[in-house]
Order: structure tokens, then sequence, then C-alpha cells
């Protein structure tokens, strides 16, 4: 093996070691995994053990960069985009136009930075790290939330806001400046970028599709995982051969392939690379940081990094203020967003060889940008542990008990959700007066809007339950969805209101021995009916008329019935042979010679014995 094959190989092997490793321990610690990417990419880099060196891998990791914007294309299409439009481009652009002024201010009268350097450095620092913050939203389940939704809103606009820099990077290096002006190069520059910007749009509106559908047709999943990578690649390389950004072609390529109906398959063939270079590129940023500037410069940096999360924090908390987003929420969006961007690692590199920055700023920029990207999680987990009522709160008030003097129904329904629906609407088709207690709040808002009248209150405390009238109506139907919940409220009737009939859901066929046991009226298992009935259509299909499955499915409700008699006296596994075989197994006696069965309320036995078209 050649010395430089050989190079290739250990770096390989350290970088998939390193990203085994780094993975798990920084989800152990509470860290986002691209803080352990830049942490192993130290240890492996010149710095640490020097396994691998950047010269090495660099070129390779920059295309998970440009895998990202093309999956970041696919995810942008125009009704999403139209969708979200006020928060994308409100928020985000307010955001990253208040931090990039700050910063860029700050870079320019604090540390002398030209205009140029100024515009880059703050540009920079503005931009939040994707990875990091949908990460912490989707951890906590709450990318759905107004907050997570204009976080990720800022978060995108952040990175289309990108695309554009990354283009005109070229036209702020001083290098350009200093060549010689011949306009008709000038002409054939542009020229060739519209061209190919043209032949991105044409081939990828009348190309790409016809292309997949071929090989989609073709059943082999190699080549459409080719074509994913040789459609990305091309753009990127054709706009990189008229001297634009990689990241625009793959961006553009990505954007117009958004609609296709290959969408999700191309975004499965290209995530698992996109995943892998990424990590390369993080673990390529470590390698590279130099760290003896940073321990040389550890306090300045330190202050600056406090001072950037600050800036940025107080930035986003205001503005999601403005929107009128609770404090809390706000608070987390402004941590979830501090932190330097995955794109801060693209940005200041091409600043240092398009002759914008100096190699020192760069260096201090990219280890201020790599404290932050440390400093966002950890804070983020502070944050839940100090304020844990803030963290856990919902934007809606904590209602009170409601005042139930004008709850006259005959009988009181606990629970509404599906199952509590369905048999308040049978209720009061037949025009039965119906008192209906829930602790949902959205439920109760939401039944509302229909016209429906709900208490908000826990069924499982007596004296709501007492003040809904549970003392004075006919029939008690517990529909709640929780088992415990509902033994608990039998319990307390049972104990409190002697005498109350008493009808409930409940979970499954221990549950129901459970209930049985405890003297309830009438129970019913949450899904046997709408087995049952399922059961009875698929034998219809299957050819039997449509008495003969109601006979079958009345047949298989009755030996159901007594085996759950039969468990109720001899255990769970009793009965089974109840099942076995077609004949019709008529009800066996509740006592054996010798063995007294458990009593059953009076009313229980009576729909035992007669019921045709319940069960439990």
């Amino acid at each position: 093996m050649h010395g430089e094959d050989h190079a290739l190989f250990i770096a390989a092997l350290a970088f998939l070691a390193a990203a085994v490793i780094s993975v798990p321990v920084a989800k152990k610690l509470g860290f986002s995994p691209v803080v352990g990417y830049l942490i192993v990419g130290i240890a492996i880099g010149p710095a640490g053990f020097n396994v691998a060196h950047p010269s090495v891998v660099s070129n390779v990791a920059t295309l998970g960069v440009v895998l990202l914007l093309f999956l970041i294309g696919l995810e942008l299409k125009p009704s999403r985009l139209l969708s979200m439009s006020r928060y994308i481009f409100g928020l985000g652009a307010a955001q990253l136009a208040l931090s990039a002024i700050v910063f860029g201010l700050l870079a320019s009268f604090v540390l002398g930075f030209n205009m140029a350097a100024a515009v880059v450095s703050g540009i920079a620092l503005s931009v939040s790290g994707t990875a990091i913050a949908l990460q912490l939203l989707g951890e906590r389940g709450d990318l759905s939330t107004p907050y997570g939704q204009r976080t990720f809103s800022i978060l995108l606009f952040q990175d289309i806001a990108v695309v554009p820099l990354l283009a005109l990077m070229p036209f702020l290096s001083p290098y350009r400046a200093e060549a010689p002006h011949d306009p008709t190069q000038a002409l054939i520059e542009v020229g060739s970028a519209i061209a190919a910007l043209a032949g991105i749009v044409l081939a990828g509106r009348y190309l790409l599709n016809p292309m997949f559908r071929v090989l989609a047709r073709s059943g082999a999943r190699e080549a459409m995982t080719a074509a994913a990578l040789l459609v990305v690649l091309g753009a990127a390389g054709l706009m990189e051969a008229v001297g634009m950004s990689m990241a625009l072609g793959a961006f553009l390529a990505g954007l117009l392939l958004s609609e296709s109906t290959f969408r999700h398959e191309l975004e499965a063939n290209v995530d698992a690379f996109r995943g892998l270079l990424l990590a390369m590129f993080f673990m390529s940023v470590g390698m590279s940081l130099n760290l003896a500037i940073v321990a040389k410069n550890i306090l300045p940096l330190l202050v600056a990094t406090l001072v950037v999360a600050a800036v940025k924090g107080l930035i986003v908390y205001f503005v999601f203020r403005a929107e009128h987003i609770g404090r809390p929420d706000a608070l987390r969006a402004s941590v979830a967003l501090m932190s330097a961007g995955e794109f801060a690692f693209v940005l200041l590199p091409l600043g240092l060889s398009d002759g914008i920055l100096n190699r020192y700023h760069a260096d201090m920029l990219i280890a201020l940008a790599a404290l932050s990207m440390m400093l966002s999680p950890l804070l983020f987990a502070i944050l839940d542990r100090v304020l844990p009522r803030l963290a856990r709160r919902r934007a809606r008030p904590e209602p009170q008990p409601d005042d139930f003097s004008d709850a006259d129904g005959s009988v009181l329904v606990i629970g509404f959700g599906r199952f509590g629906q369905i048999v308040s609407q049978c209720l009061l088709a037949e025009g039965v007066r119906v008192t209906i207690i829930d602790n949902d709040v959205e439920m109760i808002q939401s039944a509302g809007r229909f016209g429906v009248h709900i208490y908000y209150g826990d069924g499982t405390r007596l004296e709501v339950l007492r003040a809904a009238g549970a003392e004075d109506v006919e029939v008690i139907c517990v529909c709640v969805d929780d088992k415990e919940d509902a033994s608990r409220i039998v319990d307390i009737v049972k104990a409190s209101i002697p005498g109350a009939r008493i009808f409930v859901r409940s979970y499954d066929r221990v549950h129901s021995m459970d209930l049985l046991r405890k003297g309830v009226t009438f129970e019913l298992r949450e899904t046997l009916e709408s087995a049952l009935a399922f059961g009875g259509r698929a034998l219809e299909v299957l050819g039997l008329s449509a008495e003969a499955a109601r006979t079958r499915v009345a047949d298989v409700r009755q030996r159901d019935r007594t085996r759950l008699q039969r468990q109720l006296e001899e255990g769970i596994f009793a009965g089974a042979e109840v099942f076995t075989g077609r004949k019709k197994v008529e009800p066996e006696p509740l006592t054996q010679p010798g063995k007294p069965a458990q009593p059953l309320n009076p009313e229980a036995q009576d729909i035992l014995t007669h019921e045709t078209e319940f069960s439990g």
C-alpha cells in the first residue's frame, strides 16, 4: 500500500472509530453529537494523537455541506414556503439582520475589522446551529408547538440566506479587486453563471423526473442512489466550474426536485451519505482548530463566547416576545438559537481562502463558534433543570373547577374522549339529560365550538363527583381511557355513593374481571364490540350470509362471556376450551360443587344472563 493510500486508509479508520465513540458519549453527557464530533476531531488531529490530517479529508468532508444544502432544498417546497412565509421572511429576516448588524459593528469598532471582514464574521456568527437546535427541540417534542415552528422558520431563513452569501463571497475578496478589470471577461463570467443556472433549472424541470421514472421501473435501487448523488454532485460541480458555490448548485437541485414524486426516495438515498460526511466535516473542523491560539487567548475567547450567546439570545427573545410568544418558550428559543451554526465553519474558512480574513482572526472566530456550539446544549439542559415548572408548563392558563350549579343530568358521563363522545351521542339522541365532566382543557374547548357543554373537573375526586350530581343521577358512565383512573372512580363511588349504578369502560379482560369483582353494574371492553363487528363483516365478504355472520358473532360474544365467568371463578387461565371447535357453547353455571362463586351485583347478573348486544 502506497504512503498516500495508507494515510487515507488510516484516516478513514480514525474517522469511523471516532464517529462510533463520540455520538453515544456526547448523548450520555447531554450534548449534541456535533459537540462530540468537534472534540474527537481535536483528539485525532495534529493537536492530539495525530492519526489524521485535515488536508486528507477536507475535500471529501465538504461534500457533507453540499448534501445538507440539497436536502434543505428538498424540504423547501413552494407550498411550504408560502404557508410559513410570514415567519420565515419576517422573524428570520429580523433575527439575522439584527444579529449581523450588532456583530458586524462589534467586529468593526472593537476588533478593527474592515468592512468585508466585518460583514462575513457578523453573518457567520449570526447563523445558528440547525443540527443542534432541531435536536434540542425534537428531544422535548416541541417542533410542533408555536415556538418550535417559529424557531424552525428562523433556521430555514438562515439556511436560505447562506446560499446567496456563499455565491457572493468571491465578490468580497480583495483578490478580485486587485485583478485587472476586463469587461469582456466579466461578461463571460456572468453569462456562464446565468447559463449554468438556466441549465440546472431546465434539467430539473424536464429531464430529472423522466430519468428517475426509467430507473424506478428497472427496480435497481443502487442505480437510484447513484442517480441521486449524480444530480447533487453534478449540479454542485457545474456551479463551481462557473465560479460560483457548489452549495448553491446543490440547493437549486433540491429545490427543483422538492415537488417530485421521487422526493422521499432521493432524501432516503442521500441522507445516509449526508450524515456521515457531515460528521467528517465537523471532525475536520475540530482537527483544524488552532489549540495554541485557543490556549493563549482562552479568557478573551470565553468572554467573547458569552457575549455572542447573550447578544443572540436577547435578540431572539425579544423577536419572539414581539410575536406574543410566552416568556418560557421565548427563553427556550433564545437558548436553542444562541450557538453558531454549521455554516460558520464554511463561511470562515472560505473568508480565509478568499483573503477576507487573516489566519489569526479566522482561527479565533472558528474557536469562538465551536465554543458557542458546546455552550448552547449545556444551557438548554440547565434551563430544564433549574426552571422545571417553566419547562413543563403549557401556553394555556390552568383552569379552575367549574360551577356545577346548573348540572341537572340524569346520567353522569365521566370522560369525553372518543368512547365518551359516542356514549353521549346515544343518550342525547334519545333526549336523555346528560352531565359530562372531563379534565382535558383542549377537549372542552374543542367541544364548546360544537355547542357541547362539558364541565371541567377531575372525576377521581369525590367532591367533584358530588358537585356534578353523582348522588342523584340514575347511571354513572365511567368512560375514561386510563384503567387505573377508572378503577379509582369505581372505588370512590362504591364507598361513598352506595346503590349507584355504574357502567364502566374497561381496558382489557383482566380489567373487566377486576371491575366485576368490585360490583359494577356493567362493563365493556373498549375494543370488543368494534372487533366483533369487524369480524362479522369479514365473514360476510368470505361468503356467509348476513344472518349467518350475525349468528356466528353472537356465538363468539356468548363464548367470550362464558369464558369470562369461568375466569372469575377459576383464574385467568380457565376456560380456554370454550373457543375450541365451532359448536356453540352454552353458558356454564357460575358455581361448581363445593366451590362458592364470587358474588355479583344483581343488576350485573341480570345483564350477564340476558345480554345480546353488549359484552365485557
